[in-house]
């Protein structure tokens, strides 16, 4: 791609775990950048977006709500592309259908009154994966949905809301004729750079802290949240990109993430017990990420990515830090 100098970009939901990182590598590539917020002058929730490097040069923070169409269009207009990654994480129907879609469809809508090059939006592996009918065996990969009437079944809210705004983007983006380009990943962890803790490193969390004294007979999918950003920025970048990318690193049961855990910070009361142990223990389902990998993509391993999470933990003062601190522990991609 021809240099980015002078290239203007909006990030929706800038403030976010993945979308901060969005913004710190767009910044530092020499992007500049539009990062959408509820309330600019909200320095407690936006001050770690000011201070990356080239943020005072090339950072705007824009007062922008998913529901509010002008709002957006003011936002987008000039841009050269939209990377559109605000959307509830929540499990309410009413909070979470509506504003993803809704929102999903006003970002694209002045996308194309705006005349962007490429909307890049972030879905999810919920949007993908949650299929009672797939064999075992089948292979999940970008051509896979989620089954909706399994997710308002079972009251999946998250997945459902995901799979349906999605299936809303593809649709208007048809309809208006925009280029979008969609990247789902998996359950996101990594280096904090807002000040909270989001729903995602949530889940590493709660074993390191003591909240939980076992841990569940089931499987989950990890990513690290440099790799999703990047992700994002190499399918923008990429003009031959197109479709969905799966974004995962690996497939681990719960019972080998705490293994990890406890290998590496043995300091914490990391659950050893597993909730159901007379069922047979959950099997790995099979995916592929070769889409990104063939655009260069290399994953972080998962052992770094949990590494990286907990070191985050402790740096943000979100965990108390180990009395003696082994370096040897220290792992590398």
């Amino acid at each position: 791609m021809p240099s980015v100098s002078g290239r203007v970009v909006c990030v929706t939901g800038a403030g976010g775990f993945i979308a901060s990182w969005m913004v710190k590598l767009l910044l530092e590539k020499g992007y500049t950048v539009r990062g959408t917020v509820r309330n600019p002058a909200d320095d407690q929730k936006n001050f770690h977006l000011r201070e990356l490097e080239g943020a005072k040069e090339r950072l705007t923070l824009c007062k922008a709500d998913l529901l509010d169409y002008g709002s957006l269009r003011e936002a987008i207009n000039g841009c050269d592309g939209v990377f559109h990654t605000a959307s509830p994480v929540t499990d309410d129907p009413e909070q979470m259908v509506e504003p993803a879609v809704i929102g999903t469809r006003n970002v694209i809508i002045a996308a194309s009154e705006a005349k962007v090059r490429r909307v890049v939006f972030t879905s999810s592996i919920g949007a993908v994966y949650m299929d009672p009918h797939r064999h075992p065996d089948q292979v999940v990969d970008e051509t896979c949905w989620s089954d909706l009437d399994f997710c308002q079944n079972t009251k999946n809210w998250y997945c459902y809301g995901k799979a349906v705004a999605e299936k809303a983007a593809w649709e208007v983006a048809k309809e208006k004729e925009v280029d979008l380009v969609v990247v789902n990943p998996v359950l996101v962890l990594g280096p904090l750079l807002q000040p909270t803790v989001n729903a995602s490193i949530v889940h590493i969390l709660k074993y390191l802290t003591g909240v939980v004294k076992t841990y569940a007979n089931s499987v989950q999918a990890y990513v690290h949240v440099r790799d999703v950003a990047l992700a994002h920025i190499l399918v923008y970048e990429t003009p031959a990109a197109s479709g969905r990318y799966l974004c995962a690193e690996s497939v681990l049961h719960r019972g080998e993430v705490v293994e990890i855990l406890s290998k590496f910070f043995p300091e914490y009361p990391i659950p050893t017990k597993c909730s159901d142990e007379t069922k047979p223990r959950a099997k790995a389902y099979k995916f592929s990420n070769l889409k990104l990998k063939d655009l260069g993509l290399e994953f972080t391993s998962v052992k770094q990515c949990l590494y990286d999470t907990v070191r985050s933990l402790q740096e943000k003062g979100h965990l108390p830090l180990p009395t003696q601190n082994d370096e040897s522990l220290r792992i590398h991609s």
